[in-house]
């Protein structure tokens, strides 16, 4: 893009990524009441309930944003299984995303601090498993949460990187949790790729959200049955191999290796 161009988009960005904001919030505030009110039900009842809202949230929203979201599906989705989802993370746009792109109950891992955010921060908490990493006893609090999830039927999503990968390469090394997990309760991975979350919305940039495409990639389940807590860095290996392949197939924006 050379000056001009940019000089001509800059107050249009602006004023789109403005608009978006706002259309944030004001979607925010309409769904809160309903929120609240699912609160007050039980801890499974409840999460299913508010996670759905938020699924007609992000229904809404990305239209009107000008974001097409897809799912492209490697292998068969089967809804009613539940599984340890792990995903990529470049974008605060990932969290929206998520909403787009499981169709079914299920509680990400995310960070607590979060939740201290108005409104927004009162849904996260009540919708999502929080883990402070930097308290050992809320990190073992937040594992139990996970596994008895799982234990309810509950898909759960992990980003194994912890963090945005600024790195330049497909994926940040793992962290062990997700993949400890899976071996402990025996249940399967399934990775998941956001290819465009990092095109729409660049980690580390303010007003920089662009319209366009966003797409989820579901990768075939790898079995975990039968392994133990010994094979728990073969494992992560074996996805983190398979989720790097995948993000160089299909041409991941943010690789510049």
């Amino acid at each position: 893009m050379n000056n001009i161009t940019k000089i001509i988009t800059a107050p249009l960005l602006w004023l789109y990524n403005v608009y978006a904001m706002l259309l944030f919030v004001v979607l925010m505030l309409i769904i809160f009441p309903f929120v609240i009110l699912s609160s007050f039900l039980d801890p499974v009842r409840s999460g299913n309930i508010i996670y759905r809202i938020c699924m007609l949230w992000g229904d809404i929203w990305f239209p009107l944003v000008g974001i097409r979201h897809r799912n492209i599906f490697e292998a068969p989705r089967v809804k009613n299984r539940s599984y340890i989802f792990v995903s990529n993370h470049l974008s605060f746009l990932d969290a929206a995303i998520i909403v787009k792109t499981f169709r079914q109950p299920v509680r990400p891992l995310g960070k607590k601090e979060i939740a201290a955010i108005p409104v927004f921060g009162f849904i996260y908490r009540n919708a999502i498993v929080t883990v402070d990493r930097d308290s050992a006893a809320d990190r073992m609090k937040s594992v139990r949460k996970l596994k008895d999830v799982l234990g309810k039927g509950i898909s759960v999503l992990i980003f194994p990187e912890g963090t945005f990968n600024e790195t330049g390469r497909p994926l940040k090394p793992f962290y062990d949790g997700a993949f400890r997990i899976a071996i402990e309760t025996q249940t399967n991975i399934r990775p998941v790729l956001f290819l465009d979350g990092y095109s729409r919305m660049p980690y580390g940039k303010l007003f920089t959200l662009t319209p366009g495409i966003s797409r989820s990639v579901f990768l075939p389940e790898i079995d975990v049955q039968g392994l133990t807590t010994d094979d728990i860095d073969a494992l992560k290996q074996k996805v983190y191999t398979v989720m790097s392949a995948k993000l160089r197939e299909y041409n991941a924006a943010w690789i510049r290796e």
